[in-house]
């Protein structure tokens, strides 16, 4: 019995699927305290004829970080650094996509006859930027061997002093049913879901079927072996910084798309710091190797779930961060090499006693 414990607890998805629980354990025995069990958190109603509840806005509100959570878990795992820039490019891509739709230096249509070009193009563009930021990245990180976080602070800082420059310095709104879908409902489902759920499909098909998933973890594990095997190390780690800068795009498309706007000074603001911890929360080491991207989807929820949860208990919204830090740190603890064997020497000397 012991030893299948043992095994359990060290899957890779224990930790993500143990915050999950409790996290909705907490929501579970508030609303118990406030005489209503199961009824503010978990109620799930149809509400002119979409799915409302907060169950509903944690899966909706939480789909733009499981995005940004798929392509930073790559480059975790590939280059054994992070990009913290995925929130500036959100916003770059974001602006960039409402400037071609809107033209240049206007700020606002409200009908598809007034686009300078059409939607797609805009969608496009989007897209193409996220790839450019994301190649600019990975060619810094990959062919010059600049360390990840100096090599992405770069767009940290200017992607979104650029996305301003490309808007004349002005909030681009684009009030269209055509360009709000992406952001709002199909049907009674949140788009932004099914989107995400789409990027988790697609990618994982792609690791699963071809053998990209190995080798961004032999990559991880050891760079120098994996070239000596034969493995082009520097492509693989700059085309995992392409895919996260697309990652960024979409993520950039749908946050534009729900409050139909491109909002460079907020859009994006500090999802970079929530997408590190999705994939930290999901079990995945920052030191790069082994991934498992279920899990950084399950962690990108729980942030979610948590970010709900203190406005559900009525903490400020300012005192969010230092929970996340709290959170950050015990992870990055739990997955410190002294730690680990520190707990080792303390199992095996408590079956030494037992003995």
């Amino acid at each position: 019995m012991k030893n299948k414990l043992a095994k359990f607890t060290k899957q890779q998805l224990f930790l993500p699927v143990v915050c999950v629980l409790l996290v909705l354990a907490v929501n579970m025995i508030y609303d118990i305290s406030q005489g209503n069990p199961f009824y503010n958190f978990f109620q799930i109603s149809l509400t002119n004829g979409v799915l409302q509840g907060r169950l509903v806005n944690i899966l909706n509100r939480g789909s733009e970080v499981a995005i940004l959570a798929i392509g930073m878990t790559l480059v975790v795992s590939a280059s054994a650094g992070t990009d913290i820039s995925v929130g500036s490019v959100m916003s770059l891509c974001a602006s960039f996509c409402c400037m071609l739709v809107a033209g240049y230096g206007v700020s606002s249509v409200a009908d598809a006859s007034e686009f300078a070009m059409p939607l797609i193009v805009g969608l496009l563009g989007a897209l193409v930027m996220g790839c450019i930021c994301g190649a600019f990245n990975g060619a810094l990180v990959a062919y010059l061997d600049i360390q990840p976080m100096v090599a992405t602070l770069i767009l940290w800082s200017a992607a979104r002093a650029i996305g301003l420059l490309l808007c004349n310095n002005l909030i681009v709104y684009v009030r269209v049913p055509e360009f709000a879908v992406y952001g709002g409902y199909i049907g009674p489902v949140p788009t932004p879901l099914i989107i995400a759920a789409i990027c988790v499909v697609v990618v994982s098909v792609v690791l699963k079927k071809t053998a990209m998933g190995m080798y961004i973890q032999s990559v991880g594990i050891n760079k120098r072996s994996s070239r000596i095997a034969g493995l082009n190390s520097r492509r693989i780690i700059f085309l995992c910084y392409l895919i996260c800068g697309l990652c960024a795009g979409i993520a950039g498309i749908v946050n534009a798309s729900r409050i139909t706007s491109a909002d460079s000074n907020n859009i994006g603001l500090n999802m970079e710091l929530d997408a590190i911890l999705a994939v930290a929360l999901g079990g995945n080491s920052l030191g790069g190797g082994k991934f498992n991207l279920a899990g950084s989807i399950i962690g990108a929820y729980t942030i979610q779930a948590i970010t709900t949860t203190m406005y559900n208990l009525g903490v400020s919204t300012a005192v969010n961060p230092v929970f996340k830090a709290v959170i950050v740190i015990a992870i990055v603890a739990i997955q410190s090499r002294p730690l680990q064997n520190a707990v080792r020497k303390l199992r095996s000397r408590g079956k030494e006693v037992q003995a």
